[in-house]
């Protein structure tokens, strides 16, 4: 059978099966509707309920503003698919083509889509973890919980780690009145995604809202009563924090344990694939049946010297999805790449932040419009004489701007005065990001390195 003879078979009569039923899985499987496969359709969760948005989670779900079950995706077209929700894949057998499932269960594939995103980074002490009141924020069961816990109104809330996650969570708990520790052990929050330079702005804003920042400090033990509730956290410099409540928020870890001994490039950084999004094996070689979208998938992209980015982004997680989803049922010469550029945003202490770009590959900045001291700016980051990402906090519109200067691979710091004049005189200053090594400091894009044999990594918890 020729190979157009074998496309047309497998987009007819096909099996397709998507791991992962979140947002990438869900809109891979509506452009392969809407791309004309008429093949079988399966996709498979590990949470029972159907896709649903993730970002309103730790915004207005933890204010009470939205329920977690209106966080539903819309549907942008019929899929007619087969879902398996709350039973999660164990195992892929490449040569047998089959995934195998925790019922006891396999399904078959011609295709097969893995779009598992990630997990939060658990509490590493497992008697600690267990504690009532210790919880994380990912999935809409575990912000439902959270938010129970904050309508109790508990006396002081700890946040582990100042990310992102953790400094919304944070944002969320001064905006409903309550008391909050944030404990990080960088110099600053979001020092991992943006740097310290940026990440000092962000410290005022936190302390400028009543927040307890505490920074350079680990959380070396969670102490619970007699019954099992969490009432105090231990930190590194010998001091004491009483809370009834902590969120852990250290980052997430790629959920590919289930691909152990598949005989792909995964690990606890994602699976390696090429631009068009199919998967390479231990080896580096290219397979033609797997595919990998989102959160897990690492992908080469020519701004970035062709390193492997890893992107926990909504936007890259639908570009990502269509594109693999057009990739697995067409031919060499019609498959496309992936070059979605990274951005990503955030609300927190009344500010909107947006980036393009990578700002945790940069080492230098420049502030560009506005000023750091007013909370309102927007710089630019460089490297290797070249801009390679930007951030505005209350300043989106020039993201855009940014994002062409990225692209046509301007020079660095960019040749043109600032608007605010203050800016104007500002020259370059170390970017100041943290040694990326480090498992707690996790930033929204993470250059993964060249090898795609990588087999696997493993970081030994240290006390957080």
């Amino acid at each position: 059978m020729s190979a157009d003879s074998q496309l047309a078979a497998l987009r007819e009569d096909g099996r397709i099966v998507i791991v992962g039923a979140s947002l990438a899985g869900l809109r891979a499987a509506e452009q392969l509707r809407e791309e004309g496969f008429a093949g079988s359709l399966t996709l498979i969760g590990d949470e029972p309920h159907e896709p649903y948005d993730r970002p309103p989670l730790s915004k207005q779900v933890l204010l009470g503003r939205s329920l977690p079950e209106d966080t539903g995706l819309p549907r942008r077209r019929a899929i007619d698919a087969q879902w398996r929700l709350g039973v999660a894949a164990t195992g892929l057998d490449r040569d047998g083509r089959r995934v195998l499932l925790a019922d006891g269960g396999e399904v078959g594939f011609d295709r097969l889509l893995i779009a598992t995103g990630g997990r939060s980074r658990p509490w590493p002490h497992e008697t600690e973890a267990a504690l009532d009141g210790v919880c994380v924020v990912r999935t809409r069961d575990d912000t439902a919980g959270l938010a129970r816990r904050l309508a109790r109104r508990p006396n002081r809330v700890l946040v582990i780690g100042a990310g992102f996650t953790g400094s919304e969570v944070a944002s969320a708990c001064r905006e409903r009145g309550l008391q909050v520790t944030v404990a990080e052990r960088g110099e600053a929050p979001l020092v991992g995604a943006l740097g310290g330079v940026v990440g000092d702005v962000a410290a005022q804003l936190q302390r400028e809202h009543g927040v307890d920042l505490r920074c350079g400090v680990m959380v070396t033990a969670l102490e619970g009563d007699a019954g099992g509730r969490l009432k105090r956290a231990h930190l590194s410099d010998g001091t004491v924090v009483d809370a009834e409540v902590a969120v852990v928020a250290l980052g997430a870890v790629r959920n590919t344990d289930w691909l152990a001994g598949s005989g792909l490039a995964a690990g606890p950084r994602g699976i390696a694939c090429d631009a068009g999004c199919r998967a390479f094996d231990v080896h580096g070689i290219v397979t033609d049946d797997v595919f990998a979208a989102g959160d897990v998938a690492r992908t080469p992209h020519p701004l970035f010297g062709y390193q492997f980015l890893a992107l926990e982004h909504w936007g890259n997680a639908v570009a990502q999805a269509e594109i693999a989803a057009h990739n697995m049922i067409s031919t060499g010469s019609q498959r496309r790449p992936h070059l979605w550029m990274p951005s990503f945003w955030s609300a927190q202490f009344g500010v909107n932040i947006k980036s393009v770009g990578v700002p945790s590959m940069a080492d230098e900045l420049i502030v560009q419009q506005g000023a750091l001291e007013a909370h309102c700016f927007a710089a630019a980051y460089g490297y290797q004489g070249r801009v390679i990402a930007a951030v505005g906090f209350d300043h989106g519109k020039w993201m855009g701007f940014y994002k062409r200067l990225i692209e046509q691979a301007a020079p660095f710091p960019p040749g043109f005065p600032g608007v605010d004049q203050r800016s104007a005189a500002l020259r370059p200053v170390p970017a100041r990001f943290p040694d990326p090594t480090l498992p707690t400091h996790s930033p929204t894009v993470t250059l993964t390195g060249h090898s795609p044999s990588e087999r696997r990594v493993v970081f030994t918890p240290a006390r957080a």
